[in-house]
C-alpha cells in the first residue's frame, strides 16, 4: 500500500459518491456512509474535498462537463447534412460515455429538491436547446423552425430519461430514421444509418 492507501483517494471518494447518488438520490451522498463503505476514516475525506458541499459541487460539474458539453461537442461536429449531423447527436443517446442517462435522471431528481440545482438544470437544458438550434440553422432552419425542431429533438430524449423508458437496442435503431424524419424533415440515406450502427457495433439482423 503507498502512503496514501490509508485515505483513499479522489477517484475513490468520487466514484462512490457517484454510484450512491445514482442508486439513492442526494440524501444519500453524505461523508460517514461512504466513508464506511470504502473502509476509510471519515477524516480522510478531507484530504480531497473541503466539505460535502465541495463533493457535491464536484459531481454536478461532472455532470456539467460531461452531459452538457458532449451534447454541445456533438451538435457541432462536422457534418455534411442536417441528417448526419442528428445522427451525431443520437450519438448521445446510444453512448453512456457521452451521454450518463442515469446520472442525468439523478440529478434531476435533486433538483426537485433544490432551487440551486433546478437552476442548474434549467442553464443546461438552455444551454443544450440553444447548441441544436444552432445546429439546425447552420443547415437554413430559420431562428423559429431552429428552435422549434431542437426543442422537439431534446423534449423527447429528456422523455425517455425521466419516464425511465427502456428499449432494447434493435428496438431503438429501428426507431431512429423515424424520428429523424420527423426531427429534421429528411430521410436518412442508407450510408448514413451504415455508418451510424458501424460506429456503434451495431449490426441489423437481416431483413432490418
Amino acid at each position: 500500500m503507498n502512503d496514501s492507501g490509508w485515505r483513499g483517494s479522489y477517484e475513490g471518494w468520487f466514484d462512490a459518491a457517484y454510484a450512491s447518488l445514482l442508486e439513492s438520490g442526494v440524501d444519500s451522498v453524505r461523508i460517514l456512509p461512504l466513508a464506511k463503505q470504502l473502509g476509510l476514516s471519515r477524516t480522510s475525506f478531507y484530504w480531497f474535498f473541503k466539505d460535502r458541499e465541495a463533493l457535491l459541487d464536484a459531481l454536478i460539474a461532472r455532470w456539467r462537463d460531461t452531459n452538457t458539453g458532449n451534447v454541445i461537442k456533438q451538435s457541432e461536429a462536422y457534418a455534411e447534412t442536417l441528417v448526419e449531423a442528428m445522427l451525431n447527436v443520437f450519438d448521445c443517446w446510444l453512448d453512456a460515455s457521452l451521454f450518463d442517462a442515469r446520472f442525468e435522471f439523478a440529478v434531476r431528481s435533486w433538483a426537485l429538491q433544490s432551487p440551486d440545482i433546478e437552476a442548474e438544470v434549467q442553464r443546461a437544458d438552455a444551454a443544450r436547446m440553444n447548441a441544436l438550434a444552432r445546429m439546425f440553422n447552420r443547415f437554413g432552419y430559420d431562428e423559429v423552425a431552429a428552435d422549434v425542431r431542437a426543442r422537439t429533438t431534446y423534449l423527447v430524449q429528456i422523455g425517455y430519461i425521466s419516464m425511465q423508458s427502456r428499449e432494447e437496442v434493435a428496438l431503438r435503431m429501428k426507431r431512429i430514421p423515424h424520428y429523424i424524419s420527423i426531427f429534421t424533415g429528411q430521410d436518412v440515406q442508407q450510408r448514413e444509418l451504415d455508418r451510424f450502427h458501424a460506429r456503434h457495433g451495431y449490426r441489423p439482423a437481416s431483413g432490418e
